[in-house]
């Protein structure tokens, strides 16, 4: 539906993203330049892996693609000095849908291998994901 591009800074720190139903959506992610590490976490309450995630290098180098599903939050951390990251993705953004997990939630802990990201004011504030009431 749509093809999104974003361009980053080695350390900076995007996500936790999702966008909730009727716009919730589904993400093919790839690198064109650089290296990331992309993670993606299950926010869907019925799911047996809910709260789990999986994280994948992606790099121009290895032209490896990441599905993220919807009922999937995303986030990514910029490895290379810089990096340019494209996704596809099954619907529209809309900003009424937008909502956010905190990149640190203790419940999900995932391992960012860095002490120090950047991450921006809008990411550091995002709630924890038990939180929430999600319906997805």
């Amino acid at each position: 539906m749509q093809d999104n591009s974003a361009f980053s800074r080695q350390n900076v720190l995007r996500g936790l993203h999702y966008q909730a139903e009727p716009k919730a959506m589904a993400k093919l992610v790839r690198v064109v330049e650089g290296e990331i590490l992309d993670v993606a976490v299950d926010i869907r309450k019925s799911s047996k892996s809910f709260s789990k995630y999986v994280s994948v290098t992606l790099s121009a180098k290895n032209r490896q693609q990441l599905y993220i599903p919807k009922g999937f939050a995303h986030g990514y951390l910029v490895l290379s000095e810089t990096a340019i990251v494209t996704y596809k993705t099954s619907c529209e953004y809309s900003q009424e849908h937008d909502f956010g997990i905190l990149y640190s939630d203790p419940d999900i802990n995932i391992d960012w291998d860095r002490l120090e990201p950047i991450v921006s004011k809008k990411d550091k504030q995002q709630p924890l994901l038990k939180s929430l009431n999600l319906d997805l």
